[in-house]
């Protein structure tokens, strides 16, 4: 595959602009007048995990944050400050943490690898290793670095539910449900990790199943 140049890009993007405005009369100029996305990806930084295409979604259906390892820790104001947007002003119903098999950031965790500044990020996914070590253990090799990767979408999910902006939605009623999903670069598909958060209070017995769930599922 050649890697076009930034003239093609810019080129790419005309004839893109273009065929959409044939096929789809007025779509720019109703994109402009509103966005209200029913959903937020919080997504790998990886560029082969984009989130429109993976899920069939189009410009302005999916409010997207991604981050190295899709990682959600009360100290990124990044990462909050985008939640609040997407919870307060757009009202999503659906927030979605979305890892992928395979996650360099992940894989750096697992085998202590240094990568960089870095380092300090994967320091959080880490701690999930850590947390889970006697589980990854008790799994054969093959399947560690897969079992890592839906544990941190796991506790990263524990960690929006935890967040201030969604403990204050839920408490006034709004409807918001929060979502763990595994992406596999290999077949294009999307794995349910089972940690759906539906609202307050039962948090901690279904991250218990989830939990499990890694330890026990048969991965092909």
């Amino acid at each position: 595959m050649t890697t076009p140049s930034i003239d093609e890009l810019f080129v790419h993007n005309r004839e893109w602009a273009q065929q959409m405005e044939r096929d789809r009369p007025g779509f720019f100029t109703e994109l402009m007048a509103q966005q209200k996305p029913r959903y937020m990806w919080i997504g790998c930084s990886d560029s082969r995990v984009p989130a429109n295409q993976i899920t069939g979604l189009e410009p302005g259906e999916v409010f997207v944050h991604r981050n190295v390892a899709n990682v959600v820790v009360p100290s990124d104001l990044n990462a909050l400050s985008t939640i609040q947007y997407a919870v307060d002003q757009l009202q999503v119903k659906h927030l979605m943490v979305v890892g992928h098999y395979g996650c360099g950031g992940v894989r750096a965790a697992m085998e202590d690898m240094r990568v960089g500044l870095a380092d300090n990020w994967i320091r959080h996914v880490k701690d999930v290793r850590d947390k889970y070590a006697s589980l990854l253990e008790g799994l054969s090799p093959q399947w560690r670095l897969d079992a890592l990767c839906e544990l941190n979408v796991i506790e990263q999910v524990a960690n929006v539910a935890h967040s201030t902006v969604v403990h204050d939605a839920w408490a006034r009623g709004q409807q918001l449900t929060l979502h763990g999903w595994c992406y596999s670069l290999q077949n294009g598909l999307i794995t349910n990790v089972e940690v759906t958060v539906p609202g307050a209070g039962g948090l901690d017995e279904v991250r218990r199943r989830a939990v499990e769930h890694v330890a026990t599922r048969q991965r092909g």
